[in-house]
């Protein structure tokens, strides 16, 4: 491991680091932002985001200081982890590969978060346990984040998907594609369980895209944006678990990820959890 850069706020300590990765063959670039003045023994929320670049993008660092040093929310650990030259296939759902084999390496991408991330961190920081975990991502990465949380629900409590590529899918559309069986996340959720503690944040713009592939007026990715959270609903989950977000003039961009970011760390870490 070795340490790139560090620059201090008021509330955040904000330091990039990279080690390689046995498990995915490379070296992994993530960002942690740390809230200053924690104590060996605090309890600490731990917040993963996939495509941590773009946090650098959207200056995710003054945000996290302001919503941290107005006590707007709760101090938590954030780790932004930077996608890889095979962002394709590392995202993804570990079930299966896509209709295209993309997503091939999703389940080494996973043991990457469980047995190498999350340990380091641990023992970098001297937190052998946290208040809980959460982890969110965008586009893609979203996906990522979802089936990591959801194939590993007694480690996480909240998920964020930012326009999330929900449309991931095991047949093209020319193939016999159909809606209730071929969509992955989808349908690992319907022959999944209930974890009661688990709760969603769900974002989505209406000008995140153009497609229609059922011609019924709405865009596809707000289309499998509903049809995730009625299939969460179909488990047991209610809006008390479930918080969507639809922004009107929302893009598939990181400025629209950058509206959005606060409302998600507000639901999941401001008042409504004291």
């Amino acid at each position: 491991m070795a340490e790139i850069s560090t620059n201090p706020f008021k509330s955040l300590a904000v330091t990039q680091s990279v080690f390689y990765s046995e498990y995915l063959e490379r070296e992994v670039i993530f960002d942690i932002y740390l809230p200053k003045n924690l104590r060996q023994n605090d309890q600490v929320s731990l917040l993963l985001i996939n495509d941590g670049q773009d946090l650098l993008t959207m200056a995710f660092d003054e945000m996290l200081e302001e919503l941290i040093s107005s006590q707007a929310i709760e101090p938590l650990i954030c780790v932004g982890i930077h996608c890889g030259p095979e962002r394709k296939m590392e995202y993804g759902t570990a079930y299966s590969a896509d209709f295209k084999g993309r997503g091939a390496k999703a389940g080494l991408y996973t043991k990457y978060i469980l047995d190498e991330l999350l340990p380091y961190i641990r023992k970098t920081f001297h937190l052998p346990i946290f208040r809980d975990k959460s982890f969110a991502g965008f586009s893609l990465g979203a996906l990522s984040a979802m089936d990591i949380v959801w194939n590993q629900a007694t480690e996480f409590h909240r998920i964020g998907i930012f326009s999330g590529s929900l449309w991931w899918r095991r047949k093209g559309y020319e193939d016999g594609y159909d809606d209730e069986q071929d969509r992955l996340m989808h349908l690992q959720i319907r022959k999944g369980g209930f974890y009661p503690w688990l709760q969603f944040f769900v974002e989505c713009g209406k000008q995140d895209e153009t497609a229609d592939r059922n011609q019924n007026g709405v865009i596809d990715s707000i289309d499998d944006a509903l049809d995730l959270i009625v299939a969460l609903k179909a488990k047991g989950y209610t809006d008390e678990h479930i918080r969507y977000l639809e922004l009107e003039d929302g893009t598939h961009d990181v400025t629209t990820w950058a509206k959005a970011l606060p409302e998600f760390l507000k639901w999941g870490w401001g008042d409504r959890n004291e």
